[in-house]
C-alpha cells in the first residue's frame, strides 16, 4: 500500500515538473495563451507604437524567453529615445548582442530590388517619418539567391515566389526573423524619403 502511494505521488510529482515546463515554454503554449500573452504587451517596455499584423506571435514569444534580457533592453532603448531627433548612425545597447542603426533613403521600385534575409540578427524595423511598403515571405519560397549569404554582413538576397505587402508608416513596427525573407524600403505609389530605425538582436 506504501508502495501504491509513493508511486502516485512520485508520479504526481512529476506531472507537476512536467506542466511547470510547459507553462514556461512557449514553443508548447496554445494559440489561445500566445494571442494572450501578445495582446498584454508586457514585452513593450512601455513602447506605445503597435506591432504589425504580421509579426509571427510564437515565434516572438520563443525568442522573447529565451533571450528575455536582450528583448527588454531593445524595447527599452525604442520607448526611452525620442526617434525623431536619433542622428543617422550605429547606436550600441549591447555589444554584439544587440544595437540600432538609424538611415534615411528615398523608396524603390519592387523591380529594381531583392528580397533579404539574416540568420545571426532578428530585425525590429520602425519608420520613423515618411511611409513605405514592406513585402515579406516565408524563406521557404525563395526560387533564386541572388546574392549568396555573406556572413560578415549577415545578410543574402534572392527572388521569391509568394509576395505579401503591407504599409508601414509611424503608427505600426515589423519584426523579421530569419525564416522571413523581406523586401523594405518599396514605394508607396509615388517615392518619398524614409527615416528608419532597425534594431538588431542577435539570436543564439
Amino acid at each position: 500500500m506504501k508502495n501504491i502511494i509513493l508511486s502516485i505521488m512520485v508520479l504526481m510529482g512529476l506531472m507537476i515538473i512536467t506542466g511547470n515546463k510547459s507553462d514556461s515554454d512557449p514553443a508548447k503554449w496554445s494559440n489561445k495563451k500566445i494571442e494572450k500573452w501578445f495582446a498584454t504587451k508586457e514585452w513593450s517596455s512601455g513602447w506605445k507604437i503597435s506591432p504589425d499584423a504580421s509579426v509571427d506571435k510564437k515565434e516572438f514569444a520563443i525568442s522573447y524567453f529565451k533571450n528575455k534580457e536582450r528583448w527588454e533592453k531593445a524595447f527599452k532603448f525604442l520607448a526611452g529615445s525620442d526617434l525623431s531627433k536619433l542622428e543617422i548612425r550605429k547606436y550600441d545597447i549591447d555589444g554584439d548582442n544587440l544595437f540600432a542603426t538609424v538611415s534615411e533613403y528615398p523608396t524603390k521600385n519592387e523591380e529594381t530590388t531583392n528580397f533579404e534575409a539574416h540568420r545571426k540578427y532578428i530585425d525590429i524595423q520602425y519608420v520613423i517619418s515618411g511611409k513605405e511598403i514592406m513585402n515579406k515571405a516565408p524563406i521557404s519560397t525563395v526560387s533564386m539567391v541572388v546574392t549568396p549569404y555573406d556572413s560578415s554582413k549577415d545578410i543574402e538576397f534572392m527572388k521569391v515566389g509568394t509576395i505579401v505587402k503591407y504599409v508601414a508608416t509611424q503608427s505600426n513596427f515589423f519584426i523579421f526573423f530569419p525564416g522571413d525573407a523581406h523586401r523594405p524600403g518599396i514605394k508607396d505609389g509615388v517615392s518619398s524619403t524614409v527615416r528608419k530605425i532597425v534594431v538588431k538582436v542577435k539570436v543564439d
